[in-house]
């Protein structure tokens, strides 16, 4: 298998593949939307990115594609990034923050919503900030570390007035949300196997995602979220229990605290199973599910594309899209017009993610099979 970093693994992208019709596969509101009795007065929703590091970088470059918001405002704790930032992006002083004086930004009018992309563990602190400034808040994904963490900014939000969103970019992707049309409609009856395996090649001993105080996990808590995700659009259900392995320590000096890699497999109300695999040792990107009368796949699948599929009838063509820009301005199209978020993207169902990874973890760590509530 060929090897590759992180950065090949997230900068893939490239020219777009045929163009067929999906406005199955793409949410309502989306339609919705663009009706020409919608009016936005030209507005646009004011972001402000928490953490400058390079997943925000993506983001930033989406920014300048939406429609619908823009880039407003920054914070991040390296004085020599926010002027950098300030400079590209043509960000005033008054809309750049720092992580000490943050709680200013709820007396500024300029931000409307604030995208937390900092280490997993930080995600809790600053969303309750967030939401205690009266912004709405983006939290990448995963939402955090715990159950319990997710449970407490979700409370912050409901009593702040203010709504969440959790940075799911792929359920506004084409060739996902075919895979959740085809699972879901049972276009080729009942699912009864989802296979989903995402990793890339590590090497990095400093990297944040390998330290547990910060990520929370390994693979499992930066990719294998991906996973969890695609089993259960798929399928259209929540995993009932789950059984799972760890993989074998590669490098005990690069894997001190975190897993190197984790297998796990969920069983499902109808009696689908989904076999999974996150790792931080090779490089992977297929999704997979086989129904009673057919197949569908994607590979790359998860990743920044260009994605590629086929069904046991023949290939999926979709557009590919700038999934920063398309997630943005989706979110920013319902908080403009005053409606709530659709439940796929909000906190609960962040939660629903955690609580199936924890149930992964404590099914590695003890070998037995573990129940999800």
């Amino acid at each position: 298998m060929k090897k590759f970093s992180r950065r090949h693994f997230l900068q893939s992208a490239s020219a777009a593949v045929g163009v067929s019709a999906v406005g199955a596969a793409l949410p309502s509101f989306t339609t919705a939307c663009k009706n020409k009795n919608t009016v936005y007065d030209g507005k646009k929703l004011n972001i402000a990115l928490v953490g400058l590091g390079r997943y925000a970088g993506y983001l930033a470059e989406g920014l300048q594609e939406a429609q619908y918001c823009r880039l407003a405002g920054i914070v991040t704790g390296t004085p020599s990034k926010a002027v950098d930032w300030k400079k590209r992006y043509n960000i005033p002083d008054a809309n750049v923050y720092n992580y000490q004086n943050f709680d200013g930004i709820k007396n500024n009018k300029d931000i409307d919503v604030v995208y937390i992309v900092l280490p997993n563990s930080m995600h809790k602190e600053f969303a309750i900030r967030t939401a205690r400034a009266g912004k709405h808040v983006i939290v990448e994904k995963p939402m955090a570390i715990t159950a319990a963490d997710c449970e407490e900014m979700i409370d912050a939000c409901k009593k702040a007035g203010v709504q969440m969103a959790i940075g799911y970019r792929l359920h506004y992707e084409p060739y996902n949300m075919e895979m959740k049309r085809l699972g879901q409609e049972k276009v080729f009856g009942q699912v009864r196997l989802v296979e989903a395996s995402l990793g890339y090649k590590t090497g990095d001993p400093n990297e944040w995602r390998l330290k547990k105080a910060l990520a929370g996990g390994g693979p499992l808590m930066n990719v294998g979220i991906y996973c969890v995700q695609a089993s259960r659009y798929i399928t259209g259900e929540e995993p009932l229990s789950v059984t799972a392995q760890f993989g074998p320590i590669t490098d005990a000096n690069l894997f001190k605290e975190v897993e190197a890699s984790v297998t796990w497999q969920a069983d499902f109300p109808s009696g689908a199973l989904a076999n999974c695999t996150s790792t931080y040792n090779c490089g992977i990107d297929r999704l997979y599910a086989s129904a009673e009368n057919g197949s569908f796949e994607l590979s790359p699948a998860i990743s920044y594309g260009p994605f590629r599929g086929k069904t046991s009838k023949g290939e999926l063509h979709f557009p590919e899209t700038n999934q920063q820009a398309v997630q943005c301005d989706e979110i920013a199209k319902v908080l403009l017009a005053g409606k709530q978020l659709p439940s796929h993207i909000t906190g609960e169902e962040g939660l629903k993610d955690i609580k199936v990874m924890q149930a992964i973890y404590e099914a590695a760590c003890t070998g037995k099979k573990v129940s999800i509530a």
